[in-house]
């Protein structure tokens, strides 16, 4: 079926089990447009500096993009204290390859899920999307008769990403030594790196754009890139760091920075022109499976 870009859909919204840890169950919850599709199908990675959030953060969010059909897999995953690095990627991992074994149920298909993140939950979908094969990141095992599916994602959207750990760690203690003013975020985000990743080395071996610049044979599927230009949070310097070395990995990467806009300005400002426009790109982006198609179309990119 080809897709209206006008078109909406009425959403169906239910709380599955994907995962279980002993006693712990992790929930997606799921944002299923009402039609035959087949319709690209988004695992939504929440952010919270690695250590807070869940998967109800982005609610109106995800349901705006399943009514231009799409359906969206908020995940739940675990986090400090529970466990730190890399526990999260291991569910994310096992998220990815569930939603891809059942992708059909939902009227999508498995060469249509696509990752998307916000904050630290856009790095780790980079992280996921380039190494769906890294064995402790693919540890946790599907039932047998789905255990040949693999990781590899369509495509992935970043919504102002912790893209490069290490240095977002050394530019929050030089902000916090500095004095105020700086963005409030900073104190928390400060001992959520440690909590999350316990050195900096760790940080260094999490970083997407220090894998690449390492030659690291890592996979590129299609990216969109979406920023506000405000963000104090997410250095802007950072950001176009990564998007250079990922262009030159050869891998297609399309941004669109948002004037005015700081962080999360999606779940801040739900009704801004800003956010609509962030809609219509994801939209357009995954509007045949691969971002590639529609990448020249995007207004503001570079």
């Amino acid at each position: 079926m080809s897709q209206d870009a006008a078109q909406t859909y009425e959403v169906k919204i239910e709380d599955v089990e994907y995962l279980r840890h002993d006693v712990q169950p992790l929930l997606a919850r799921l944002y299923l447009p009402q039609g035959p599709g087949p319709f690209p199908l988004l695992a939504e990675i929440h952010g919270g500096a690695w250590c807070r959030g869940n998967r109800l953060d982005e609610d109106r969010f995800n349901q705006s993009l399943a009514q231009r059909g799409i359906v969206v897999a908020a995940l739940d995953f675990r986090m400090p204290p529970q466990a730190s690095y890399p526990a999260s990627l291991a569910d994310i991992n096992y998220g990815i390859r569930w939603l891809k074994s059942q992708a059909t149920r939902w009227n999508s298909l498995p060469n249509r899920v696509s990752l998307m993140g916000l904050s630290s939950g856009g790095h780790q979908a980079m992280l996921a999307a380039m190494r769906p094969n890294d064995p402790r990141y693919a540890s946790l095992q599907l039932p047998a008769n789905h255990a040949a599916t693999d990781a590899q994602v369509a495509s992935v959207v970043l919504c102002w990403p912790v893209i490069h750990p290490l240095a977002r760690y050394h530019y929050a203690l030089a902000l916090q030594a500095s004095g105020k003013p700086y963005p409030q975020g900073i104190d928390r985000v400060i001992p959520d790196h440690i909590k999350f990743w316990g050195t900096e080395a760790a940080m260094a071996e999490g970083s997407p754009e220090l894998a690449l610049a390492q030659g690291e044979q890592a996979d590129k599927p299609p990216v969109l890139y979406l920023q506000g230009d405000q963000d104090l949070m997410h250095p802007r310097e950072q950001a176009e760091s990564f998007i250079s070395i990922y262009r030159k990995a050869g891998g297609d990467l399309s941004v669109r920075w948002f004037a005015g806009e700081a962080e999360g300005f999606v779940n801040k400002h739900p009704d801004s022109s800003s956010t609509a426009q962030a809609i219509e790109e994801i939209t357009q982006f995954l509007g045949t499976g691969s971002g590639k198609d529609n990448a020249a179309s995007l207004t503001g990119t570079k």
